[in-house]
């Protein structure tokens, strides 16, 4: 029986679809599709660094993120306008640098910053779970170009990563949430997880009543799922630039 307004199976993801160097300038960028929510993630990188990573003789990893005003309905007023981010944008962001560093040695970067630039541009449920996965495509790109050119001696990345939401809607337990669903959940988790099967990043809210133990589990369980397919269609998509992630066979 099909529960779900798109047709999906309650444990099945959204159609994805991966293009790696969607933007020609930056260092590595890619447009990352989840079903209607398609987010760009860019990466550049400098010399300069925080002095807390500096006193550490470490690097630092930072991310941005934005939703753009045409990407939603009614429209997202620009921030700039407003002249200041919203609690939801700097929250996102933080996010998405936490879960990043995560996954990456900072001491490999010493005396180096890289940004992540998530920038949003449609947006159908699920942005900040398709925004940590993206920038993590992006980066993995990232660091491996500035391994060709010398700037890293060796790869930072100790893990893979993928972000995935998972709720409960009308007493199902679903997987990849849209808008829609996600606006009526009675549960509403978000998850990074690593390729390791590690939790990185969790949070979860109750909205129409209380998550049991046996609930709470299951859904971990289908965050897994969802997270170890995006990291297969990862792997397949830079296997085709020649891009390696932890764990690939040498």
């Amino acid at each position: 029986m099909k529960i779900r307004n798109d047709g999906r199976e309650l444990g099945e993801l959204r159609p994805i679809q991966i293009v790696p160097n969607y933007i020609e300038y930056p260092l590595a960028s890619v447009l990352y599709k989840q079903g209607k929510t398609w987010v760009i993630a860019a990466v550049e990188s400098d010399d300069n660094v925080p002095r807390h990573a500096k006193e550490r003789s470490e690097g630092w990893l930072t991310a941005e993120y934005s939703l753009l005003p045409s990407s939603t309905r009614p429209r997202t007023p620009r921030e700039a306008r407003v002249g200041k981010q919203t609690g939801r944008t700097v929250e996102i962001q933080r996010i998405i640098g936490r879960s990043l560093r995560a996954v990456v040695d900072l001491y490999k970067m010493q005396e180096m910053s890289i940004y992540v630039d998530c920038d949003v541009i449609q947006a159908d449920g699920g942005t900040r779970t398709a925004s940590i996965t993206a920038a993590f495509i992006a980066l993995a790109m990232g660091v491996e170009k500035l391994i060709d050119v010398g700037r890293l001696a060796e790869n930072p990345l100790n893990d893979s990563l993928a972000a995935i939401s998972c709720g409960i809607v009308q007493e199902f337990e679903m997987l990849d949430m849209n808008y829609s669903e996600d606006a009526m959940a009675q549960a509403d988790l978000n998850f990074a997880i690593t390729g390791k099967g590690s939790f990185v990043e969790m949070q979860g809210t109750a909205e129409g009543r209380a998550v049991t133990m046996d609930e709470l589990s299951r859904l971990l369980k289908l965050a897994q799922k969802g997270t170890d397919e995006i990291l297969g269609k990862v792997r397949e998509t830079l296997k085709t630039i020649d891009v390696k992630l932890p764990g690939d066979p040498e």
